[in-house]
């Protein structure tokens, strides 16, 4: 029997919240279609994803959509079988599917679920659940579906999100049981990882010609003095893209700068997990923040009050989201990847061609370790939740030990 074709089952996090099914007839169709257990438990997803949206983040919702979504269209069109009859060796076969789903469930970029016409929010046919993408550094951009096979941090987060969904139908007395609590340990995907494991970074040298092709760029043409903020601040402050960006929740502002009594410089971020932390701003990185202010026609530093968004948008008002950062950083990693390429030779510019925003912050951070910054100060500065988190991603004290002690093994 041919695999039936997958059909997005929910929008955005703010369409969710208002959603009717008579705006969406591809959807309605699979409820009216298909039995009534599924309309039930695709309310069931809704509530959950809503729940998430509201307590969590706009990235987590996203995140939990994508494999909520996954996991229902596989109970409704694959096992037909509604998801609290499920056991064990349900979703341990559910896994295998996702191990190696139909190629006519794979798609090859992002795209919107849904696109709205003539007053209806029509199912993208061209949608796909799995996605398969060429890596950053790959020329040809043609790759075959049929090598389609999910990362050990894709499974994770599979079973993450499974794992919840269950757990908020339990407190609902939606279901009885978690049986993908249970699969997890028994999942035959899973592969023990013991491997020495070095934080995705730039080295000096690729560093130092990102900033130096940023400030060139900053020189001749003001508009890329964003550009240089951006990447000054991921890098020297040691900030994801998120803690940059605007969110429903937050909106970083030039007063988020602050001085102490002894004129030490701060920023307040709203990181990962809804936290807020200060972290420290070195001198060094003071005449930047300077040159993006002259830029923006500001007084050279903030002040504590002053509401003027921290990144701004050159057209329309507000912050940036993390999309549009992303493609700002970007445009300075392929320009110095061809300076450095055209200097340096390929092999050693290649990492400025696959590196993403999140390597400047472990750039930054790996560079104040052989700074020999205090542990402790650093973690702080990170946002880790403890001084183990920082060893373990960025110092890995006992592979070092463990390397030092094994280097003088003698063969003879």
């Amino acid at each position: 029997m041919a695999t039936p074709k997958p059909t997005p089952l929910y929008p955005t996090y703010k369409e969710l919240k208002e959603i009717s099914l008579s705006d969406y007839p591809q959807l309605n169709s699979v409820f009216t279609d298909n039995p009534d257990w599924c309309a039930v438990h695709w309310q069931w997803g809704k509530s959950f994803l809503e729940y998430t949206g509201r307590n969590k983040s706009e990235h987590t919702y996203v995140r939990f959509r994508n494999e909520i979504e996954r996991f229902l269209l596989w109970a409704f069109f694959i096992k037909q079988v509604p998801v609290d009859d499920f056991r064990k060796a349900d979703i341990l076969e559910y896994v295998d599917f996702c191990w190696k789903p139909p190629i006519s469930w794979i798609g090859n970029s992002n795209l919107d679920r849904f696109v709205l016409e003539n007053g209806y929010f029509h199912s993208n046919k061209q949608w796909r659940p799995y996605k398969i993408q060429a890596p950053k550094s790959q020329q040809n951009k043609d790759i075959d579906k049929k090598k389609y096979r999910p990362s050990q941090q894709t499974l994770t987060s599979t079973f993450t999100a499974i794992i919840a969904f269950y757990k908020y139908l339990m407190n609902e007395e939606l279901s009885y049981g978690n049986p993908a609590q249970i699969a997890k340990k028994d999942c035959r995907h899973f592969i023990t990882d013991a491997q020495v494991k070095e934080a995705k970074r730039l080295t000096e040298i690729q560093w130092q010609f990102l900033l130096d092709t940023a400030v060139e760029m900053a020189d001749a043409n003001p508009i890329y003095e964003r550009n240089l903020f951006v990447i000054a601040s991921l890098k020297t402050l040691f900030l994801r893209i998120s803690e940059l960006s605007e969110r429903k929740n937050w909106s970083p502002v030039m007063g988020h700068f602050w001085q102490d009594e002894n004129e030490n410089w701060w920023l307040k971020i709203f990181g990962k997990g809804r936290k807020l932390r200060d972290t420290t701003v070195p001198l060094d990185f003071i005449p930047f923040l300077e040159r993006y202010r002259l830029s923006r026609c500001l007084s050279r530093l903030p002040s504590t009050s002053e509401n003027n968004v921290l990144v701004e948008k050159i057209r329309g008002q507000g912050g940036m989201s993390s999309r549009h950062l992303r493609r700002l950083v970007q445009d300075i990693f392929d320009n110095a990847y061809r300076k450095m390429k055209e200097a340096d030779g390929e092999q050693k510019a290649l990492k400025l061609k696959e590196a993403s925003t999140h390597w400047l912050r472990h750039t930054g951070a790996s560079m104040e370790v052989e700074r020999g910054r205090a542990l402790k100060d650093l973690s702080e500065d990170l946002g880790h939740a403890s001084m183990a988190t920082t060893d373990t991603v960025y110092v890995q004290t006992e592979n070092k030990k463990r390397a030092e002690s094994g280097k003088n093994r003698k063969v003879n």
